[in-house]
């Protein structure tokens, strides 16, 4: 009523009045909220303070975008204009589109800001330089993108699992079993995602070995069952490569022993041999110094309780002990999160317990679940808990778990974890192109292939206790 009358009158106040005026309408809110009464499970009546909303989610950081004219390596054609959902869709292909394309609706999405975009404001209150970014931006070389790791969450099924008994005539059961653990099969090659608990190469006790499993059950028809072209520890789990034909086996084992003794002369060939890459994921204790990094660490084995038993150390500098090049790319992906962080590991070689031993020994971080390289570390892991802080504004908080997820079976938060290293992507190149059925070796590719592709990627899901692991540490901070 006063606003109309003095519309009417053509009186307005100026200024402070005006403000006051209009805040009779509509105050602003407090600064200091008043005091509520809540009532928590128990039916409890409490006098406080109102709860703070939910703080932002934890940031993943992608790896930077190549350069190059194949950025997306595995596709037919290679796209001329890559799209940050492309990149990001590209990366995560183990998780639905739809979940990909709901961060960027929700504006969760961003990339890292120029320097000409980086405010004083900014600086001053040591902010991250970020910007959201939309699904259609142009990806340009070197860019980084940061997403919350709820993009990569996934959920727990219950056991589907047939344990391999130790005979070497597997059960129907244990034939489905291992079938469902087949990604890719072709002429020349089959692609498993290996369990953990499972050993790859058996010997005269272990009988339910996965090599030995393979040729039971995985024959397919062919006189011979597919042979192992690289091998993967016990406890791990991850892409495990086998081929179905002697050529496949043996030009595969020379790509992965050493890269210039499968090179031939043709340079279709040779440029797929060069794009070949594994990266794995592992939750490791502890921080590396450095994001990210080249660890260049030769290491050699020793033999201990009369040559029962081996171990794999870092070389001494002498180089008098035997020691083997060792060379491991690595990338911490996230915050440290109770005391524990998400790392991605890249080898450039191929040694045994090679990424263990750089984890342990060369980072000083080893890998969650591994007692043989980083016992002394988990004792103190467990006993002195380190305090964590949230990424944006570095408050202390605590972790919550997801209502009726179970923290046993080996997670992080399990008494007893679990190995947490898993070989999560694989590029290769295609052999099938260049092998006939009959094992003819076309050096350009058969004739009937043109329109396959050079490459080959695949990308395997988190077993149950990484994946329990990933939800439990990616859930909102309270």
């Amino acid at each position: 009523m006063l606003l109309c009358r003095r519309r009417r009158l053509g009186q307005w106040p100026a200024g402070a009045a005006l403000r006051q005026c209009l805040s009779r309408l509509a105050p602003p809110a407090p600064a200091e909220a008043d005091p509520v009464v809540r009532v928590d499970g128990n039916n409890v009546a409490r006098l406080g303070k109102r709860k703070p909303g939910p703080r932002p989610r934890q940031l993943l950081s992608l790896p930077p975008f190549p350069a190059g004219d194949d950025p997306l390596p595995g596709r037919k054609v290679a796209p001329r204009r890559v799209t940050a959902v492309s990149w990001v869709k590209h990366y995560f292909a183990d998780v639905s589109q739809e979940v990909v394309q709901a961060h960027f609706n929700e504006r969760l999405v961003y990339s890292e800001c120029s320097a000409h975009e980086v405010s004083v404001e900014s600086i001053k209150g040591q902010k991250h330089h970020f910007k959201k970014i939309k699904h259609n931006e142009a990806m340009e070389p070197d860019m980084r993108i940061h997403l919350p790791v709820s993009v990569a969450e996934g959920k727990i099924k219950k056991r589907y699992e047939t344990i391999p008994t130790a005979t070497l005539h597997p059960n129907k059961d244990e034939i489905e079993y291992l079938r469902r653990l087949v990604i890719h099969r072709d002429s020349a090659i089959l692609v498993l995602n290996k369990p953990p608990k499972v050993p790859t190469k058996g010997h005269l006790p272990v009988h339910n070995s996965m090599d030995v499993l393979a040729a039971a059950a995985l024959s397919y028809g062919n006189e011979e069952g597919p042979k192992l072209v690289h091998r993967l520890d016990r406890e791990s789990s991850g892409l495990l490569l086998m081929g179905r034909t002697k050529e496949s086996f043996t030009r595969l084992h020379w790509l992965f022993t050493n890269l210039n003794l499968a090179k031939t002369t043709s340079q279709t060939w040779n440029a797929a041999c060069e794009a070949y890459m594994q990266r794995y994921w592992a939750l490791v204790i502890g921080t590396p110094k450095e994001r990210e990094g080249i660890i260049s660490a030769p290491i050699s084995k020793v033999l201990l309780d009369d040559g029962k038993a081996e171990r794999v150390i870092l070389a001494h500098p002498s180089g008098i002990d035997g020691a083997q090049e060792a060379i491991t790319a690595y990338r911490v992906m996230g915050p440290t999160i109770n005391g524990c962080s998400w790392i991605e590991l890249r080898p450039l070689t191929g040694r045994k317990h090679q990424l263990r031993v750089h984890c342990a020994e060369a980072l000083g971080t080893p890998i969650v679940g591994d007692y043989k390289y980083g016992w002394f570390v988990h004792q103190r892991w467990k006993q002195n808990p380190q305090p964590d802080f949230e990424p944006f504004t570095g408050e202390p908080y605590k972790l919550r778990r997801p209502e009726g997820m179970e923290i046993q079976k080996g997670s992080a938060l399990s008494k007893v974890p679990l190995l947490h290293l898993h070989c999560r992507e694989m590029v290769i190149p295609n052999i099938a192109k260049f092998l006939s059925s009959t094992g003819e070796w076309h050096e350009n590719g058969a004739s009937w292939s043109k329109e396959k592709p050079n490459l080959l990627r695949f990308i395997a899901p988190m077993p149950a206790h990484m994946k329990i692991s990933w939800n439990i540490m990616s859930s909102y901070l309270v």
